[in-house]
């Protein structure tokens, strides 16, 4: 049934606004790498995105009675004009309210200064985490649920140094990502009293890279840092790198988290280790039930889809407007204290007490706390491949 519901509302999404707009609906834009370098990660983000629309929609109780309906559309995480291009569809075409995405913090910033700012549309990225976009211009339209680089570059410091090394060689994807994470995580590392061996990037889309996998050889390290995507660059480097021996054991930051690698490359990937964002929260076991077999409810940046597509959805309601100038200023007053804690499956509740006058305070599914600027404070969950397998470590 949960899988029927899910093609229900992405059909009603890809046939475009008549529905919504026959029925007093609102629309919201889903744009997220559907294409390019995460491409298996994003299907699970888009439907935990969409899970939170059709509860919100099925409940009746938006703005008095108004569907919601997704529209996707295809950023390819790398591509700044193309992502640009299909925002701009999104709010001119498609009519939507608010943008869910980007995805990547290249073609995020590139959507939020070209076509946000311009339109006054509000977005909320769940995994955009470049610490540049902490201080970008974006007129209070901006926020995300995923935390920024710069804490994941002190976090994977701890996750480095408690195993025991004090000596690496990092490389990373040539995009504002890669080196965000890159300059953070260095930072963090060499003031711990570690050493980065080499900082170097790498490009996306090559066929070979014994070249790059040579100079970092030749700079050596107990291990190699990867900060880039799983689906391209990084995983050309990975296997680059065991196919020479150059290193054996590799430290996998949030772009290069997802069942797909150790999937592709087996089990010589087994005991590398990193961190992702997540958390052990009532939040997050509960979006892993609702989602059931539709939709892996625990893959890297659901949760903080879900919690997008609600913030955008609850700041309506305490807004009485679906007019993104309005509700703008409502997403940091629903997301923190004081008020009643709602988690996932409350959707409905939320709408109830707004509705009547009253406060909430949206924990969600990735214990959601908007700070500074706009963006999560943080949690990780550290992983380490095992038996090909993503596993569990701990939460930080």
């Amino acid at each position: 049934m949960k899988k029927l519901l899910f093609a229900t509302a992405a059909s009603l999404a890809m046939a475009g606004g008549v529905f919504a707009e026959g029925h007093g609906g609102v629309k919201l834009g889903i744009i997220f790498g559907f294409t390019g370098p995460i491409e298996s990660l994003t299907p699970a983000m888009a439907s935990g995105a969409e899970h939170a629309i059709d509860e919100v929609t099925k409940s009746g109780k938006l703005l008095g009675g108004k569907t919601v309906t997704s529209v996707r559309a295809d950023s390819t995480c790398v591509d700044s004009a193309a992502a640009t291009a299909a925002a701009e569809r999104l709010i001119t075409s498609d009519k939507v309210s608010g943008i869910i995405g980007a995805d990547c913090s290249g073609v995020t910033t590139a959507v939020l200064t070209n076509v946000a700012l311009a339109n006054g549309m509000v977005m909320i990225s769940p995994s955009a985490t470049s610490p540049a976009l902490s201080t970008v211009k974006d007129n209070g339209l901006f926020f995300r649920t995923a935390p920024s680089d710069a804490r994941q570059g002190t976090v994977m410091t701890d996750v480095i140094m408690d195993r025991g090394f004090k000596e690496v060689a990092l490389t990373y994807t040539n995009n504002d990502y890669g080196k965000g994470l890159a300059d953070a995580f260095q930072a963090a590392f060499e003031a711990a009293g570690g050493k980065v061996t080499i900082s170097t990037a790498h490009e996306d889309g090559k066929a070979d890279y014994s070249a790059e996998v040579g100079a970092l050889a030749a700079a050596g390290g107990e291990i190699l840092v990867v900060a880039g995507y799983l689906d391209q660059g990084g995983k050309g480097i990975i296997e680059g790198s065991l196919d020479s021996g150059a290193f054996d054991t590799f430290v996998l930051p949030d772009g290069m988290v997802g069942a797909s690698l150790p999937e592709s490359i087996g089990s010589d990937l087994d005991g590398s280790f990193g961190q992702v964002p997540g958390t052990d929260s009532e939040g997050a076991g509960k979006l892993v039930e609702m989602a059931g077999d539709s939709y892996d409810g625990s893959a890297p940046f659901v949760a903080e889809s879900y919690d997008a597509a609600a913030l955008i959805m609850l700041a309506m309601q305490a807004a009485s407007s679906e007019n993104p100038s309005d509700y703008k200023g409502k997403i940091i007053d629903i997301a923190n204290a004081p008020g009643e804690k709602i988690f996932p499956g409350e959707l409905a509740k939320a709408l109830d007490i707004i509705a009547a006058g009253g406060d909430i305070d949206y924990v969600g599914a990735s214990n959601v706390e908007l700070v500074g600027a706009g963006e999560s404070a943080g949690n990780y969950r550290e992983i380490e491949i095992k038996g090909g397998q993503l596993t569990t470590v701990k939460y930080r």
